[in-house]
């Protein structure tokens, strides 16, 4: 059989403070120092253990954010286009039409290591120049957005 076990409070009855020690610490939450993250600062000695639990980074600043991001392409020789160039037919990459295949690599820039043998139009982001040189010279063609070298 259960006991009626008395109540904290009713103990703390005839007492001004209520276990909290001091009379201001029990008024609100003048003594906690805000809710939530408040009062986690450079001195907030109290909350460092929340802090440091934390996944993320709390202190300092994040020079990462500050960067401008750089847009970087990605780079495919004629060569390896003129290898997995079934590969590409098969994918949906690239369309076969009279012995023409057109390929659809707008996120590549197109680099002229190799030889192509195939007639090709490709339309890409860009190309060097050796690049549009050689598949000119197979009877095909390479459609830029930018141009470099």
């Amino acid at each position: 059989m259960k006991i009626k076990k008395r109540k904290k409070a009713s103990r703390f009855r005839g007492t001004h403070t209520h276990g909290r020690g001091g009379k201001k610490k029990a008024r609100g939450s003048g003594h906690r120092g805000g809710v939530g993250m408040a009062g986690t600062g450079k001195r907030g000695d109290q909350r460092k253990t929340l802090i440091l639990n934390l996944p993320e980074k709390y202190f300092g600043k994040d020079k990462a954010l500050r960067r401008k991001i750089k847009f970087r392409l990605k780079t495919i020789n004629l060569q390896n286009i003129e290898d997995n160039i079934h590969s590409f037919v098969k994918k949906g990459i690239a369309k076969e039409s009279k012995g023409l295949y057109e390929l659809s690599l707008e996120e590549y820039k197109i680099l002229g290591e190799g030889n192509t043998k195939n007639k090709m139009k490709i339309k890409a982001h860009s190309a060097s120049k050796s690049a549009i040189d050689k598949v000119k010279n197979s009877g095909g063609e390479i459609i830029v957005k930018k141009e470099s070298s």
